[in-house]
């Protein structure tokens, strides 16, 4: 892996980004990779992270608004694709108290019919 700026050569999701993990590609562009998440909570469960290395929400400023944008943009886009019809939750977990993982920023959605729901 490269030690250009925005990268990381000991991060998770840095790796997968650069081939050197495997992933369940769901979707790729210049700025974002989005792949199926490992430990899904839900039956259709993506994970959508900049292809730049930013380690939490804490660190995002302004400049990082349209790259958030696109990120949140694509979510009907890959819910619809993925055949997800009834609705679906984003979540971005940030830092310990907030629940965060892997230390790349990352943007849950998640959808499809809940098994443990009543209707």
């Amino acid at each position: 892996m490269s030690h250009e700026p925005g990268h990381d050569p000991n991060c998770l999701f840095c790796k997968i980004v650069a081939g050197q993990i495997p992933s369940k590609k769901v979707y790729e562009d210049e700025q974002v990779l989005v792949f199926h998440d490992i430990h899904p909570w839900a039956p259709v469960h993506v994970l959508i992270i900049p292809k730049q290395h930013i380690a939490t929400m804490a660190e995002v400023t302004r400049e990082h608004a349209p790259l958030l944008g696109h990120m949140n943009a694509l979510v009907p886009e890959l819910m619809k694709q993925l055949g997800v019809t009834n609705g679906f939750r984003t979540v971005m977990n940030t830092g310990p108290d907030g629940g965060q993982e892997v230390y790349h920023l990352h943007l849950h959605a998640m959808g499809g019919p809940r098994p443990w729901l009543k209707g």
